[in-house]
Order: structure tokens, then C-alpha cells, then sequence
């Protein structure tokens, strides 16, 4: 009876090692878990979404465990204290921790965004909306020195007006309540981000008017960081999990609006297909996505002139202390 069951034993050890081999796959157990903390849950991080659904992290060997951070500030205090291994977030964050002094600082290693993926939402249906339009007005922007509402901020000022003299940007609503906080009445307009603003717009309860990544032109926008200790402890990590963003970006601009909303809908499966494509569709019409992941120094230092002109920013940053393009550079050269 022991030698049949042996032989059975061995028979399914067999069959299981010829199915990982078959399928290209590695097993569960091999992977090694990396805590992923996104600043929010949205479109416009799309690439990051197939390379989670199309088993690129996988092929890495990476297991992700993603996680919603509701706010750069969090994602930050998360990855500083140790609670995550890569923080998604506005390299803002990076400009503030290293200013403050800390030995242990985060350290950007690869852009995902190029451009705000917020948008203005109205009360009301504006085809002709003009941002000069904003005079008189309130607008709910987030949370004070994070990019969303720097870069909103920027844009206004672009288009002469004074912040608060003609316009009242407030800050006091938090990032993750802004959307229930317009519906409640608040404010004049809000800045959101996709798939929120269209379904404020889907359930006639705001009117999307105007695109802030449009207005706001070229920022490095959101970048992958991990503290320097654990960048220096563990490259081979940081290398994997750029090879794989940088296949979900191939991906993207190489497959239709269909299939990419195919691919990420299990990230929103209380989103309509149909609304997902027009949603990839929009972001991808305004070139929201970096194609080469890094971030150059004339964009760190664009962003900083945002946090200046905000009144956000005492003292620059080094770019070469609070930024690496090896990983990305890396990655290029191994993946076609």
C-alpha cells in the first residue's frame, strides 16, 4: 500500500512541475511579496494595472500586494516607517522627506506619469468653459503642497488670476472625500480623478469641464520610491519591479483601447467597460503615461518651480541624490 501511494505521490509531484514548466509560470511560493502603496486608485495609473493582471510582477518574480494609500502623505509615512516596500506617489514627497534631513530617504526610480490625471468638475454642463471662467468661484482641491492641488494652483495662476483673491482654492477637504464633499454641496467645482469624475458625471451629479493634465503641460507627476537603505539592500527587487512596469507600458501602447480595459477591469469591476474605454482613451489623448520611465532633471526642476510658486518649497532638492534612472536605463536595455 506504501509503494502505491509513493508512486501516486510522485506521479502528481511530476505532473505539478511539468505544468509550472509548460506554463512559464512561477510557482506562488516563489515569489517574493513586495508592498505596493498607490496614491490613489485610478485610470491613470493604467500601465501599472496590466503589469499587476497581465502576470508581468509574476514573471519578475514578484507577488504585489497592492494597497491604497489615500493621499501622498500617507504613502509616504508608510514607506518611511517601513509598512511598504515601494511607494507610488508626486516625487514632491521625496523633495519634502529629504529637505527635513533624514538619513534614510526615499529615492525615486521610476515615472509612470507625465502630466496631472486629474479634471475639473462643475455643477453645471460647460462645452465653452474657459479657466478664466473660475473668477468668483470655489473650487475643492485637496490637500495643501500635494501635487493635485499645486498643480491646479498653477494652472489658475497661468491664466491670470489670484489665489484667493479671484478664486478660493480650499484645502481643508481631504483627497479621498472630495468627490463626496462636492455632492454634498460643497464648492463650486472639484478636482478629480478618473474613474470618479465621470461617474459624478455618469450619476448627473457634476459635468466634467476641463482637463487640469491639458492645462498644466509636462510635470513629472507620479514615480515609484523606496527608501535609500532599502534600495542599497536590495537592487535586484527594484530592478524586477521596473522590468515589469516597464512591459504593462509596452503593452499599453502596443494593444487597442479594448483590450487594455479588458485588462485592467478586474482593478474596477464597478466600472463599465464602455466607460473604461473612453476613460484609457482620454488619458491616453492627452499623453499622460512616460514611455521610458525616467525622470529627467529639467522635470524634477519644473515641479519644484510649481512648489515655489506654491509657497511650498524653502530650499531645492538634489536631484541626484533623490533620483536614479539606473533601474529604468536597465530596463530599456533588456526589454524590447
Amino acid at each position: 500500500m506504501s509503494k502505491v501511494f509513493r508512486k501516486i505521490t510522485l506521479t502528481l509531484v511530476f505532473v505539478l512541475i511539468l505544468g509550472t514548466i509548460l506554463t512559464g509560470c512561477t510557482p506562488k511560493t516563489d515569489l517574493t511579496k513586495i508592498r505596493l502603496i498607490e496614491v490613489t486608485h485610478s485610470l491613470f495609473y493604467t500601465p501599472q494595472y496590466v503589469a499587476i493582471t497581465q502576470g508581468f510582477f509574476e514573471e519578475e518574480g514578484l507577488d504585489i500586494e497592492l494597497i491604497n494609500g489615500k493621499g501622498a502623505d500617507k504613502v509616504m509615512a508608510a514607506l518611511i516607517s517601513g509598512e511598504a516596500e515601494i511607494g507610488f506617489m508626486g516625487p514632491e514627497a521625496s523633495v519634502y522627506v529629504y529637505n527635513q534631513g533624514r538619513d534614510d530617504y526615499a529615492i525615486n526610480f521610476a515615472q509612470l506619469t507625465q502630466r496631472d490625471g486629474s479634471f475639473l468638475v462643475g455643477r453645471e454642463k460647460d462645452d465653452n468653459f474657459k479657466w478664466e471662467d473660475l473668477k468668483g468661484s470655489e473650487v475643492l482641491g485637496g490637500r495643501k503642497g500635494g501635487m493635485p492641488f499645486m498643480t491646479l494652483e498653477y494652472v489658475i495662476k497661468s491664466h491670470g488670476l489670484e489665489i484667493p483673491n479671484d478664486v478660493n482654492v480650499r484645502s481643508d477637504v481631504q483627497f479621498d472625500v472630495l468627490a463626496g464633499a462636492f455632492v454634498a454641496g460643497e464648492g463650486d467645482y472639484v478636482a478629480l480623478f478618473e474613474p470618479v469624475a465621470s461617474q459624478l458625471e455618469q450619476d448627473g451629479k457634476g459635468y466634467i469641464v476641463a482637463s487640469i493634465g491639458e492645462a498644466g503641460g509636462y510635470i513629472p507627476y507620479t514615480a515609484y520610491s523606496a527608501t535609500k537603505e532599502y534600495m542599497e539592500k536590495n537592487p535586484e527587487i527594484i530592478q524586477k519591479f521596473t522590468n515589469a512596469i516597464l512591459k504593462g507600458m509596452i503593452w499599453v501602447q502596443n494593444n487597442s483601447t479594448e483590450d487594455i480595459a479588458k485588462a485592467v477591469q478586474p482593478q474596477f469591476p464597478d466600472t463599465d467597460i464602455e466607460v473604461l474605454k473612453i476613460l484609457i482613451d482620454r488619458y491616453r489623448a492627452q499623453d499622460s503615461w512616460k514611455p521610458d520611465l525616467i525622470i529627467t532633471e529639467d522635470g524634477l526642476n519644473h515641479l519644484m518651480d510649481i512648489m515655489e510658486l506654491a509657497g511650498e518649497l524653502d530650499k531645492r532638492a538634489d536631484y541626484s541624490k533623490i533620483v536614479t534612472t539606473e533601474f529604468a536605463i536597465k530596463a530599456m536595455e533588456n526589454i524590447k
